[in-house]
């Protein structure tokens, strides 16, 4: 049986994805043309959308997304992060490194949640909030790589002293539909990438399944 789904509210989401594709802004003709409707109903979502803090208009009537989905992200991260860290735990501790996920925000990836191993003498430090460019170390090349068509990504991507001297890192795109992220590990020294490419890989599955609007 075909789900029932509120037109309004899919004209409003698909918006928001047009104002956030175009960082100069968009005027209201090309977000009418893009969503094939008239004008006046564009103009009515949009006003909906600047009540709620979501969407902006310039001083030349260009249309951009709004600071209130900072506010919006802002509460997600927790919720993420809550969902991500018992995954991480299990795989820092199976593998004695320090474990991660990593969101793409821009042209940089940030920790968003870190697990270091328990019982190790040595590991990496890696603090919560860390940003570097995404195509530099193992967590942001997975970000990319998983941007690519399914049949050209790697499983994994394995990375060494290009964020740290001395630090390796092995990362897989999380593989989720609407989360931009890679999980990964990091340590100092040889990374047994037989042994630990496949665990990390089923943390990323496993965090993937508890997270909704995951894709395949």
């Amino acid at each position: 049986m075909p789900r029932e789904i509120s037109q309004t509210l899919d004209r409003g989401l698909r918006l928001l994805e047009l104002l956030a594709a175009r960082d100069q802004g968009q005027t209201v003709t090309d977000l009418a043309e893009a969503l094939d409707v008239a004008r006046p109903v564009v103009y009515r979502l949009l006003a909906t959308l600047e009540d709620h803090g979501l969407a902006a208009v310039d001083g030349t009537g260009r249309y951009r997304l709004g600071f209130g989905l900072t506010r919006l992200s802002g509460r997600l991260l927790p919720v993420l992060r809550a969902a991500a860290e018992p995954h991480l735990r299990v795989l820092a501790d199976d593998v004695g490194a320090t474990a991660h996920l990593t969101v793409a925000d821009g042209d940089d990836g940030v920790a968003v949640a870190v697990v270091e191993p328990s019982a190790t003498s040595f590991h990496v430090a890696y603090r919560t909030g860390s940003r570097h460019p995404l195509d530099r170390g193992a967590a942001g090349k997975a970000i990319l790589g998983g941007r690519r068509p399914a049949g050209q990504r790697r499983r994994w991507y394995l990375t060494a002293g290009e964020l740290q001297e001395g630090a390796v890192g092995l990362a897989t795109p999380l593989g989720h539909g609407q989360i931009e992220a890679s999980v990964g590990v990091v340590t100092l020294g040889r990374i047994d990438e037989r042994r630990i490419g496949p665990a990390v890989v089923r943390t990323a599955t496993a965090l993937r399944a508890d997270l909704p609007g995951a894709t395949t």
